[in-house]
């Protein structure tokens, strides 16, 4: 038996809701084979309010990884957590090393409870070096608008031009998560192939246990596209995966609730509903 394989280059989450933790455990439930180069641990301090602390990985370790698991070849890859630009020269370097066509981009700029891009030079590497090797790419409103420069989103046609602006650095689509920060009574995600726009709904969930949702999402269209599903199939799949995993997220602590990596099969599905939309 063989199974396609699926590398994430990003951090490691120790409190195991985001990052390599739900990288693999999103892998995994869709019948791949997970494997790791980390860039970071991330660490939370339970004696101030489960504040973040980043512990970037020596640059020769993950090389040393990256070499180690492309050795094996790899039908897809992720990338998450990248803190420097040197870490994203040598992510790209591995890509193009690898010859793999599905590279999935999430630009991962903060971590869950930090308002601040970790390291701000890195948005100008992320255009130069990443966006042009994705397939797709999976920011949030906040980082679509980084990458873009336009600040804060706000609108649907703020989205849409986002979008535009993103793929003309050379990704081959956007997904933009609009989620519940949107002011909508649905969780929106806006869907761009550089033809035509297509909204993902689905129904908002009365819940704030959504740790992880970013990268599971991620983590999800990695996994479809490594089992063969075109695009706009893996990103419609990925979309009811994440929705039944934040529907069923639960509270790990005082301070932060994780998603449900495996609610997906093992609870009802959700329900997507998916409309195209004017250029």
């Amino acid at each position: 038996m063989s199974l396609p394989k699926t590398l994430t280059i990003a951090g490691s989450d120790t409190s195991g809701g985001a990052g390599i933790q739900a990288d693999l455990k999103t892998f995994q439930e869709h019948g791949t084979y997970g494997m790791t180069a980390l860039t970071t641990v991330v660490t939370m301090d339970p004696e101030n309010h489960w504040h973040h602390n980043v512990h970037p990985l020596p640059i020769e370790t993950l090389k040393a990884q990256l070499d180690t698991a492309l050795s094996t070849g790899v039908n897809a890859i992720k990338t998450g957590m990248l803190g420097s630009v040197e870490i994203i020269e040598t992510a790209a370097a591995a890509i193009d090393r690898s010859g793999v066509r599905n590279v999935v981009i999430d630009p991962v700029m903060v971590c869950k409870g930090e308002d601040e891009v970790l390291h701000p030079e890195t948005v100008g590497a992320m255009q130069e070096f990443l966006l042009p090797r994705a397939a797709i790419v999976t920011p949030n409103l906040f980082e679509a608008g980084q990458l873009s420069g336009m600040g804060a989103l706000r609108t649907i046609e703020d989205m849409k031009t986002a979008a535009q602006k993103i793929m003309d650095y050379g990704a081959r689509s956007v997904v933009i998560k609009g989620g519940k920060q949107l002011e909508h009574d649905k969780a929106l995600d806006l869907f761009y192939d550089g033809t035509t726009y297509f909204m993902l709904e689905a129904e908002k969930a009365k819940t704030s246990y959504n740790h992880g949702a970013g990268c599971t999402f991620a983590a999800a269209i990695t996994a479809n596209l490594a089992n063969g599903s075109e695009m706009k199939e893996a990103v419609t799949n990925a979309k009811q995966f994440v929705t039944a995993a934040i529907h069923h997220g639960w509270k790990l602590n005082e301070y932060v609730g994780p998603v449900m990596h495996g609610a997906f099969s093992r609870f009802e599905k959700s329900s997507i509903q998916e409309q195209t939309i004017q250029s």
